[in-house]
């Protein structure tokens, strides 16, 4: 492990256990083992570390879900398999996954350098566009009559990817709860409800 790897490592297991506006360079450097000198001479700052360690995350995402939606399989598949892709990147990436989705970063510094504006504009556009194909997904679903046409689309993402990122706060990639579990529970969930017909009546605004 390179030392720049190894400062990006411990920077992610810090940031995780104490929240990103809770660590300081004193904290990372304190993690690798090194005075924080030794972090400065390979980032420029707190946020420039936290941007190398959510991007990569974040493209990976972007790209898979890209395929699954631009594949050509029915809607429901698709549906699963965008729901496979989200929740598998927190194995065995949890902890870079958590620190990107667990917390407000505080990433808008009007005093960040060049570099960092520039990733962290990236970092804007892959999540709106990642966000823009979950909604084109849900309206596909429902132009099929696959989907309930009545749901606001944008109303039901922002429901699936609140479950699906509440994951990082309980998580835990050594327990006993495979993450394949947590796919389908979540599908089933997503797709056929929890109620049972004929269980007890409709919610208010509920249609069949």
């Amino acid at each position: 492990m390179t030392r720049r790897v190894e400062i990006l490592r411990r920077a992610t297991e810090v940031f995780s256990r104490q929240g990103v506006a809770h660590t300081s360079i004193e904290d990372i450097a304190k993690a690798v083992g090194i005075k924080r000198e030794g972090v400065y001479y390979y980032f420029s700052s707190r946020e420039d570390i936290l941007l190398e360690i959510i991007l990569p995350q974040s493209r990976g995402l972007l790209f898979n879900f890209q395929n699954i939606v631009d594949g050509k399989t029915g809607v429901r598949e698709r549906l699963h398999a965008a729901i496979r892709n989200h929740l598998e990147s927190y194995n065995p990436g949890y902890l870079e996954m958590a620190v990107a989705l667990r917390e407000d970063h505080g990433l808008k510094k009007k005093n960040a350098r060049k570099e960092e504006d520039k990733r962290l504009a990236e970092l804007r556009r892959v999540w709106k566009d990642y966000t823009g194909l979950w909604i084109r997904l849900i309206e596909e679903g429902q132009a099929a009559g696959e989907f309930n046409p009545d749901l606001k689309p944008k109303m039901v993402v922002f429901g699936i990817l609140g479950m699906c990122n509440w994951l990082s706060r309980w998580y835990d990639p050594e327990g006993d709860v495979a993450i394949e579990e947590i796919v389908e529970t979540y599908f089933t969930m997503i797709a056929r409800g929890i109620t049972l017909p004929g269980g007890g009546g409709e919610a208010p605004g509920f249609k069949e």
